[in-house]
């Protein structure tokens, strides 16, 4: 029998939670994007979903399709690519869930982001759900160092673009997004904040 942490390997609490409330489903067609070495795809490999990833990075490519190997053989390796957020390799309307853990805030200014979210959503079937966790503002405005525009330096010492809940409540409306679930922040010891955004393709 399975332990907890092979059965789900290190999930994102929160994508987790979107999988105990039945909003991502066997039979749905599923593209993690920006997915690194498939942490968050662990369960849906082994349960036997169909899966996709994209991530800039050769190697991690090349270790979330040994993972797909290993748990889930008969799924094909080209699932899995070199690709940008921006310039996704499929049709539009192919998916039924796009995940997009830690990746928006390494968007280089408004227009890189506005690319990658597009990106995304017209990837995205109607009735779809697009779940995001990006660093934001939230809770620390007074903690960030403006840069430039949205970019920020944060007290961790790293850089981001940072959202905050009146841009993702505008960007769901301009998308024409359903919310699903309430703007969520998670404030990590004053450091940094990531921010949960569950929206649906309406």
């Amino acid at each position: 029998m399975l332990n907890l942490h092979q059965q789900f390997g290190e999930i994102d609490i929160y994508l987790f939670n979107q999988l105990l409330r039945g909003r991502i489903r066997p039979g749905m067609r599923i593209l993690d994007a920006g997915c690194g070495g498939g942490r968050n795809l662990v369960y849906l490999l082994r349960e036997g979903y169909e899966v996709y990833g994209v991530d800039q990075d050769w190697q991690a490519v090349a270790e979330v399709q040994r993972l797909a190997q290993l748990l889930a053989p008969a799924l094909p390796a080209a699932n899995f690519q070199l690709a940008a957020l921006e310039k996704l390799p499929y049709a539009d309307a192919y998916f039924d869930a796009v995940i997009c853990n830690a990746v928006l805030h390494f968007a280089q200014d408004d227009a890189h982001f506005q690319a990658m979210l597009q990106g995304m959503w017209q990837k995205l079937r109607a009735g779809g759900l697009l779940f995001c966790r990006l660093a934001s503002s939230i809770g620390m405005e007074k903690q960030v160092q403006r840069i430039a525009g949205r970019r920020f330096l944060l007290p961790d010492g790293s850089e981001r673009y940072l959202v905050d809940a009146a841009l993702l409540e505008a960007l769901a409306l301009d998308l024409g997004a359903e919310l699903l679930d309430p703007i969520k922040t998670t404030i990590v010891q004053n450091q940094r904040c990531m921010t949960t955004w569950v929206i649906q393709k309406t």
